[in-house]
């Protein structure tokens, strides 16, 4: 059985490659990828997708990423439905931004597993991209992906609760989502449980907690977070945040 997702035809196949060959793969010379890659070898699509799209292997260049990502995805990858939805959804050069096929994509990998996918379909429900606003399906989109524990989920889900969007505002069960996202190191997740214990939001008050999480959402990256620290302790030296992947 076969979805269309606008001019794409992906096939309701999952396939698995080995790790051995996945190392063989890795250390083969970009040319040798390309070459396997030509000849419908799935995991060479998704390794030669990869390097146009960050550099580095071959020269950057996102629309001959979206072309592999899309065989891979012909071929029943999902992880290239999610990548190809995501380069779609910002275009470049040489590739139309299109938000519609985008989500298309985003909801065939959600409906086969993909928690990325769920979160991104949550998203795109928030926030109109490629849909009509809705969010109460962001937040069963959000909540599928909150429930198999995607971290970025969770949070995303616990706004909605706070906010009273798409759901019955519920302090407890935001401070109860943040948390698990923080539990996972999640920045955001941190920064929001700081900002649950400032302001006594489904738990007792508590600065110092709540200077604790923020410190680790600055460490994470999170500006925010680092302004939210200078708030609550003035004569906090600035977090130098780690780089993010």
């Amino acid at each position: 059985m076969k979805r269309i997702l606008g001019s794409l035809f992906v096939a309701l196949v999952l396939t698995g490659t080995s790790p051995a060959f996945a190392e063989v793969l890795s250390e083969l010379p970009f040319s040798k990828k390309l070459k396997l890659a030509k000849v419908g070898d799935e995991e060479a699509q998704m390794a030669v997708a990869s390097a146009y799209e960050l550099g580095g292997e071959a020269k950057k260049d996102i629309a001959e990423a979206a072309k592999w990502y899309r065989e891979a995805a012909l071929a029943g990858n999902v992880e290239a439905e999610f990548r190809l939805a995501r380069l779609v959804s910002k275009g470049a050069k040489g590739l139309t931004k299109d938000l519609k096929t985008a989500v298309k994509l985003y909801e065939a990998a959600a409906n086969s597993g993909h928690l990325e996918s769920q979160n991104a379909m949550g998203q795109a429900y928030q926030n109109g991209l490629g849909v009509a606003v809705d969010e109460a399906k962001a937040a069963e989109w959000y909540r599928k992906a909150a429930e198999a524990k995607l971290a970025v989920a969770q949070n995303n889900l616990g706004i909605l609760y706070l906010n009273g969007k798409g759901v019955e505002r519920n302090v407890s069960e935001a401070f109860r989502l943040f948390e698990l996202a923080a539990q996972q190191g999640d920045g955001w997740g941190l920064n929001n449980l700081g900002g649950m214990y400032e302001m006594g939001w489904g738990v007792a008050k508590d600065r110092t907690k709540a200077a604790s999480y923020y410190k680790q959402a600055a460490e994470k990256g999170i500006e925010s977070a680092q302004a939210n620290l200078v708030r609550l302790t003035p004569t906090a030296p600035p977090v130098a945040p780690v780089t993010l992947n």
